[in-house]
């Protein structure tokens, strides 16, 4: 049995595809991480790959959070991003936990994640150090992630609007791993509810989320017009390995 596991992203959708093309609807089970953070256009695109690849989308929850929320995670734990390590408490309980859960319990063969040729690296690094049953789909068809959008949009679907709106993945808004002015006053811009809540969350748990001028500071404290680097859309998908 081969566990894909899908992000609502483009490079996983098309990771599926090809998986259920080479492989069979009935020895591959699709996968999906669910957080209450992710903007809501991610179900219809959810909907419209399942229909893609004739397999159902099944969902993976940490038990000990069965509402999947980043927020609850960050407020129990009383941290939302550990800078040393680059890492945040909702990767662990909301994506690795629950795939390790969902693992335990089904025993997958082998593993497909949306690694494109662009991060083989990356996809090197996971089977070193997490698990070495990882079939390289993505990698093996010499797929970047914009070939994998131009494959998804070629079916007829239409990405997650999130894209459209200049974010790099299709993940979490808000993304508390994500230290760059120009992605924070992006988000100020595009979803200032989401903005305005982690300015909030973080001042109440005195983390100082973004780095301006050399230092880190609050949310609140960042001007309206500091830019960092620019961001590279469709380049990186948080994914389930959910890594800055």
């Amino acid at each position: 049995m081969i566990a894909v596991w899908f992000s609502c992203g483009a490079a996983s959708a098309a990771a599926a595809k090809l998986t259920v093309e080479k492989y069979g609807t009935g020895n591959v089970r699709v996968v999906n991480n669910p957080v209450a953070e992710e903007d809501a256009d991610n179900l219809r695109f959810l909907d419209d790959v399942q229909s893609w690849i004739g397999v159902e989308v099944e969902q993976a929850v940490n038990p000990a959070f069965p509402s999947a929320s980043a927020r609850e995670v960050w407020d129990k734990r009383k941290a939302m991003s550990f800078a040393k390590s680059g890492g945040a408490p909702c990767t662990g309980e909301l994506k690795k936990k629950a795939r390790q859960l969902w693992e335990a319990q089904n025993k997958p063969d082998w593993h497909v994640f949306g690694f494109t040729i662009d991060e083989k690296k990356r996809h090197e690094n996971f089977v070193l150090t997490e698990r070495e049953n990882v079939l390289p789909v993505l990698i093996n068809a010499g797929m970047t992630k914009r070939d994998c959008a131009v494959m998804v949009q070629d079916a007829g679907i239409v990405l997650p609007r999130v894209y459209e709106q200049g974010y790099p993945n299709a993940n979490c808004l808000g993304c508390v791993k994500a230290t760059s002015p120009t992605y924070w006053n992006h988000v100020r811009q595009i979803n200032p509810d989401v903005f305005r809540d982690r300015a909030e969350q973080s001042r109440r748990l005195g983390v100082r989320l973004v780095r301006y001028k050399g230092q880190r500071i609050f949310l609140d404290e960042l001007p309206p017009d500091a830019k960092g680097r620019p961001m590279k859309s469709l380049k990186f998908d948080c994914g389930i390995i959910c890594e800055e």
